[in-house]
């Protein structure tokens, strides 16, 4: 089994062979994104194969850099402009800013300019009756308009298509008809849900989506034939559940934020297998820190995202945060002249100043290699060199009165400041108490930076995972193959709406029957319901198997207000319960990832391979360095049950875990670092 994941600086390939986990880490290229795929692809070699993972932000940081096709956007006469209004909603820190705007709002970067969005005259009801025919002429004069402007595809989204989608269906057909054969998305296919902003800005996406994506699918997938490879090529969505790829690039907005997810599920995974199932999950890249949580070994799921604040897709996506903390982010003075880190990043180019690519500013991979917990010799398994001079050149031109040591020092403090914040906000914002949970620190700077963050969380311990900085890649390993159908429907839960709901239900089996095929399937079924009056819905409630009656949907009124209870402490049975969005998965269980055990150490005695000076750490008022003197480990001499002492480094291929002063580090029976405190 090969897996991939496309992250904003490396791409990370591994596989899974004869009970041995192997990898791989090429830098990521812009201009052709499936290039360095294919190479770590054909280094580890998938003749024989049965499965190719992938996962990537490729879609993602397109939408983030607005480096985006030029794409129309069709809607309801008097419409035009719900993209650019959103949900009117604000950030907290935007509150009192009468300066802010919408980041994809025409004030901003629009995903669409307001002169390729086009009304359409037409109107459906909210019962799915015609108020207004949709008017042909009139359509056809704003569909040549998009032709004449050499649009690359086209967004369709009417308002309440969701219940009758025959006008959208004609103007796709009018799309085709006039501007030829370019991607076209319409609502009542990619999103049939209630709430009109939700549903245009997700067809918007996945029209972006299809253009990005397609051409890249097709060169992936005959890189892949031309290296001997004939298993199933899958993509992960949103919630790091696979799909195989023909059914991906139907919808492939359920792709856009696969990346991120896909190590919470490695997480949860490795958790369980290590009886770990209450996680803070921390993925530190160049770029960005994602931060999710597992709670009992499984993680949360919302029933949509935002890409950016209030740029909403409706798809099923494990719950991450991302702050812009990781090795790539750029240290800078900040106008009352203190040291500031992120949130921008140097990415792959020109990125860090030590990379020798052209950067001239310092970043955390920088203040790394400046202590000395880097290793110049051996970064990113000598794929790529790193020169501690160019770092020392790039600090020394901050404009400041700090000395270096202090630079330096101040550089990683932030650093660490600002993940501990992410990760304690992300606790505070699920509920859950950090002291109950350990931290599972992974990404290629993970391991580096996050065990200087349990004075400041005070989580249980970290834990550093084997092959963390290809973790999330072998999340992709650990995931099933899932397919999903939701429908909206405003029905009142009650022994009338019985034979309705239970005809909803049938057809949206039949459907993923239709396509999965025979086998050992798993139909799981859900909805999202409010208290009648509510705006908003209490998600995921479980539904019954078998026929839906009117006992059936009593037992679904009842779930729902033990699941209301259970999440906001509120019990309203005297209120009726109405269903808003129903949905079935079916879960294909998959091959997955079996990590080999550590064997416990023999008559062999536990060595270091040496020892490193660390710099500036340690105290700076005597004018001095702060020197202190490190253990240095090769992870793979580890075995389990062996216990070391901080100051330490542990080295391996393509990550460095730190482990600090006041600190020590147990080696668990899969490999597993766990760094507790000292007490």
């Amino acid at each position: 089994m090969i897996a991939v994941d496309v992250g904003g600086t490396f791409t990370d390939v591994v596989g899974w062979r004869d009970g041995k986990i192997l990898t791989t880490k090429v830098s990521t290229e812009y201009t052709d994104v499936a290039a360095p795929v294919l190479r770590g692809a054909e280094r580890l070699g998938v003749d024989g194969s049965t499965v190719f993972n992938h996962a990537s932000t490729h879609g993602l940081n397109a939408v983030i850099t607005r480096k985006l096709p030029k794409i129309g956007f069709l809607t309801t006469e008097g419409h035009r402009d719900i993209l650019d209004m959103g949900r009117v909603w604000r950030p907290s820190d935007a509150m009192l800013d009468p300066g802010w705007r919408r980041s994809f709002g025409d004030a901003a970067k629009p995903l669409i300019d307001r002169y390729l969005r086009r009304g359409i005259a037409e109107r459906m009801l909210a019962g799915g009756d015609v108020l207004f025919k949709l008017d042909e002429a009139q359509a056809r004069a704003e569909i040549e308009t998009l032709a004449r402007c050499g649009v690359e595809g086209v967004a369709i989204c009417l308002i309440n298509a969701y219940v009758n989608p025959a006008h959208e269906l004609r103007l796709r057909e009018l799309v085709r008809e006039i501007v030829g054969d370019v991607p076209v998305s319409i609502s009542s296919e990619v999103s049939p849900l209630a709430k009109e902003y939700a549903r245009a800005s997700t067809t918007v996406i996945d029209t972006l989506m299809k253009i990005i994506y397609s051409d890249y699918t097709d060169r992936l997938s005959a890189g892949l034939t031309g290296l001997g490879f004939t298993g199933a090529l899958n993509f992960a969505d949103c919630a790091a559940t696979l799909v195989p790829a023909e059914h991906a690039m139907a919808k492939p907005f359920r792709i856009v934020f696969s990346g991120p997810a896909a190590g919470t599920v490695a997480c949860a995974h490795f958790g369980k297998l290590t009886g770990q199932i209450d996680l803070l999950c921390a993925d530190v890249g160049g770029t960005s820190c994602d931060i999710s949580v597992v709670t009992g070994g499984e993680p949360f799921v919302n029933t949509s995202f935002e890409l950016e604040h209030d740029l909403v897709v409706n798809a099923l996506a494990n719950d991450i945060s991302s702050i812009g903390a990781g090795g790539g982010s750029i240290v800078r003075i900040g106008a009352a002249g203190e040291i500031q880190v992120g949130p921008d990043s140097a990415r792959a180019e020109p990125g860090p100043a030590c990379f020798d690519r052209g950067g001239t500013t310092p970043t955390t991979t920088d203040t790394c290699l400046m202590i000395g917990i880097l290793d110049p010799d051996g970064f990113a398994g000598g794929e790529v060199a790193i020169d501690r001079s160019l770092s020392q050149r790039a600090f020394e031109s901050l404009e400041t009165p700090f000395t270096l040591q202090q630079r330096v020092r101040y550089a990683y403090e932030m650093a660490v400041h600002n993940m501990a914040e992410g990760v304690f906000n992300v606790a505070i914002k699920n509920g859950v108490d950090p002291r109950d949970y350990s931290l599972m620190a992974f990404g290629a700077a993970g391991p580096m930076l996050l065990p200087a963050v349990l004075d400041a969380v005070q989580c249980k311990e970290v834990i550093v995972p084997p092959s963390p900085g290809l973790f999330s890649a072998l999340g992709l390993l650990s995931a099933d193959q899932v397919f999903t159908v939701n429908r909206s429907a405003y029905l009142m839960l009650d022994a009338a709406n019985a034979e309705r709901v239970d005809v909803l239900f049938a057809e949206m089996e039949d459907e993923l029957r239709a396509q999965v095929g025979d086998g050992d399937v798993e139909l799981q079924r859900s909805m999202d319901a409010h208290l009648v009056g509510q705006s908003w819905e209490t998600p995921f409630i479980p539904v019954p198997d078998g026929t839906l009656d009117a006992d059936a949907l009593a037992a679904m009124v009842a779930a729902f207000h033990d699941t209301y209870e259970s999440r906001s402490d509120n019990r309203f049975e005297a209120m009726p319960v109405e269903g808003v969005t129903f949905r079935v998965r079916a879960v294909l269980k998959t091959d997955k990832i079996e990590y080999p055990k550590l064997p416990a150490r023999g008559d062999e005695p536990l060595l270091p391979v040496g020892t490193r000076t660390l710099r500036y750490l340690g105290d700076l008022s005597d004018g001095g360095d702060g020197d202190q003197t490190a253990t240095v480990w090769d992870r793979e001499s580890l075995r389990a049950g062996d216990e070391i002492a901080g100051p330490a480094i542990v080295h391996e291929g393509l990550s460095t875990t730190h482990v600090g002063a006041n600190q020590s580090a147990t080696v668990g029976e899969y490999g597993e670092i766990v760094i507790r405190r000292n007490h």
